[in-house]
């Protein structure tokens, strides 16, 4: 791995905080973390590097909002979202930068808009409100098409947390709801995904050094995300997210 400018160095760090802080804050936020550690390093090295950091930042929020979550919704996603990562893994073995950037960015850009268009129906109900009885058809078929997208998406750039969001924000997870599912989701789905990565070389020594003095910069970003959550609204939390998925994607499209 080449050797870095201060300014390249400075971005990496504040790219790493972000990390923290989409953790415990925002989740989509972390679609500008992907873009500046893809225009800092070669695109496929930069998945690499960021999954660890990304690993330290699940670690952190499943410590802060660990009883929040919602488990029969992530058994529900699991099995498709394993469809998923190995659709991306066979992706990856064969597809270019630029294939990667624009089929993720569509991808993000269409899910935001399904998003939107389904909340002008009225609010969704929790996950809580639902009752205990067994998800409908529809039910399974959204968790089934966003955990293959989420986990092709997360294989291929580390850009899952989008697609997530937009689902767990589509079944109508409130704040902490919504971060403990995700923060559960993304710790067993980053850690399953390192086997993958390191096969495909795109971790190895040198890439876990430039880890090693990155992760510090995640903690302070958790810290301030906590801190910040309890004075966001629900609704423009709602608005922060799909925002953030909408330039995560146009990012990704037209870069």
């Amino acid at each position: 791995m080449d050797t870095f400018s201060l300014w390249q160095l400075a971005a990496l760090a504040a790219a790493s905080t972000l990390v923290g802080f989409s953790k415990t804050a925002v989740s989509g936020a972390n679609t500008i973390s992907l873009a500046v550690f893809a225009a800092v390093l070669p695109a496929r090295e930069s998945t690499g590097v960021l999954l660890p950091i990304l690993i330290a930042g699940d670690v952190l929020a499943v410590l802060v909002y660990r009883r929040h979550a919602h488990w029969a919704t992530l058994l529900r996603l699991f099995p498709a979202v394993a469809v998923g990562v190995a659709a991306g893994t066979v992706f990856m073995m064969w597809a270019d930068d630029d294939a990667v950037r624009t089929s993720i960015g569509a991808i993000l850009l269409l899910m935001a808009g399904v998003t939107l268009w389904r909340r002008r129906e009225g609010p969704q109900p929790s996950p809580d409100e639902e009752g205990s009885g067994p998800p409908s058809r529809g039910e399974r078929l959204k968790a089934r098409s966003y955990g293959v997208l989420g986990g092709f998406t997360t294989m291929v750039a580390n850009a899952g947390g989008p697609v997530m969001s937009l689902y767990l924000l589509s079944a109508g997870f409130r704040k902490l709801g919504f971060l403990g599912t995700s923060a559960w989701f993304f710790l067993i789905v980053n850690t399953s995904k390192v086997p993958f990565s390191v096969g495909l070389g795109l971790i190895d020594a040198r890439s876990l050094l430039l880890d090693a003095a990155l992760v510090l910069f995640v903690v302070p970003g958790a810290l301030l995300g906590r801190a910040c959550i309890g004075r966001i609204n629900q609704k423009i939390f709602d608005r922060i997210v799909i925002g953030a998925t909408v330039l995560g994607g146009l990012q990704l499209l037209l870069g």
